[in-house]
């Protein structure tokens, strides 16, 4: 028979704080000196501790239940490892876990925030630039002459260095033989000079012929093994930056008949040119450009708001309805700038004419794209804040001068609509 032994410990006076769970569980190493047991003078609790063979039994005396909570809480402060060191550290595991998630949706909402500040900002950088630009090249056009073919050449000028940068660039030069850095340099210059012998000349046809053929020969002639592609990409940046821009000084500046049916050019200022300066060269620009504009615009609206289906993997954001979308605002602003400017005379004309500004700005949108995609770049340039580079903001005026220029020198007297 078992025998049974008491052992009773005195009385003992002390004030037990009260502690909370996750006081009792954490480890002893953390506690807290200041929160130990004092003496104190309230209610006294005697300790009986009985040994029954294997089992031993904590009997307390009066006081009931507060007092078996306190000293409970007692021997969780003193002894903490007797409570089971697992259960600790698994609750210190999820607390940590709970603090490292607190901590990881902090820094998302911190980087959500950062990035909103920041589409913010590059949104009113490209409004006021652009509203900056959209000016300027409005106040250009209506002046004409040298002043629109000085400001083309030189923009000109920055769009092909742009262009053979970005032949030269580690995307495209991975997979062919760039041009040498001077014949770039070269081409940029003629380039540049362009837009000048068109005004000139009236003509750049025989000009583009002969840079091309002497730059062909720097590049057969050079040390070295010559390459095809170094010949083929200068020679679309002739054509390309160059060639294709001087269509825009032809329009302008070309075009000189003056425009008798517009109400806008019968009040004229005489100062600034009176009548003979409203020309229908200016008129076609006037309404090319808002064309183009507008189908930006509407182009960005309409994809941001219905886009679902893209159009193709050179551009992923440019999408079916977007461009349909671009394709409407394009030809209504068309035809309402041709009931104000009274040019061209016809319905069918001002809708046909939008219709080829859209092909043509799409498109060099496009080509652009594809440029830039093979160089491994998302913009041409940092030139302007919030748009990129020149090429960034011209690509889609590339093709459409020359477009405009067929359809008011040929399509129009041919057909008379």
């Amino acid at each position: 028979m078992a025998t049974t032994s008491y052992s009773g410990i005195g009385r003992y006076n002390y004030k037990l704080l009260p502690l909370s769970l996750s006081s009792i569980t954490r480890c002893p190493c953390h506690s807290s000196p200041s929160k130990a047991l004092v003496p104190a003078r309230p209610s006294v609790v005697k300790l009986n501790f009985v040994f029954d063979g294997r089992k031993s039994v904590l009997r307390l005396g009066r006081d009931g239940g507060l007092a078996r909570r306190r000293v409970i809480t007692a021997v969780a402060r003193v002894e903490p490892e007797q409570l089971g060191e697992e259960n600790a550290n698994q609750l210190g595991k999820e607390n940590a876990n709970q603090e490292v998630n607190k901590c990881d949706k902090l820094l998302e909402n911190e980087d959500l925030l950062s990035e909103h500040q920041q589409k913010a900002s590059q949104l009113r950088k490209r409004i006021v630039f652009g509203l900056g630009i959209g000016i300027s090249v409005g106040g250009v056009v209506l002046v004409g002459g040298w002043v629109f073919t000085a400001f083309l050449a030189a923009a000109v000028f920055v769009g092909a260095r742009e262009y053979f940068d970005l032949v030269r660039s580690r995307g495209i030069s991975a997979g062919m033989t760039p041009p040498p850095r001077y014949v770039s340099r070269v081409c940029s210059i003629i380039c540049a000079v362009m837009p000048i012998i068109t005004l000139y000349f009236g003509q750049i046809d025989v000009s583009v012929t002969f840079a091309a053929f002497v730059v062909a020969m720097a590049l057969l002639l050079q040390r070295g093994s010559p390459r095809f592609a170094q010949l083929s990409s200068t020679m679309f940046g002739l054509f390309y930056c160059g060639y294709l821009p001087s269509f825009w000084v032809k329009l302008r500046c070309g075009l000189a008949a003056p425009a008798l049916n517009t109400r806008i050019g019968a009040s004229w200022p005489i100062l600034l040119g009176g009548q003979a300066h409203w020309t229908i060269g200016l008129v076609a620009c006037l309404i090319s450009i808002s064309s183009i504009i507008a189908a930006d615009t509407f182009a960005f609206l309409g994809g941001k708001t219905f886009g679902r289906t893209p159009l193709t993997s050179i551009s992923p954001k440019k999408t079916w309805e977007g461009t349909i979308t671009g394709l409407g605002g394009c030809v209504a602003t068309s035809i309402i700038l041709s009931k104000i400017f009274c040019w061209p005379t016809s319905l069918i004309s001002a809708i046909a004419f939008g219709v080829l500004n859209f092909f043509g700005s799409i498109f060099g949108d496009l080509t652009e794209s594809m440029i830039k995609r093979d160089a491994g770049v998302k913009d041409s340039g940092s030139l302007i804040p919030g748009h990129g580079g020149i090429l960034d903001r011209v690509d889609s005026y590339i093709f459409t001068g020359a477009l405009a220029y067929s359809f008011v020198k040929i399509f129009l007297p041919l057909y008379g609509v």
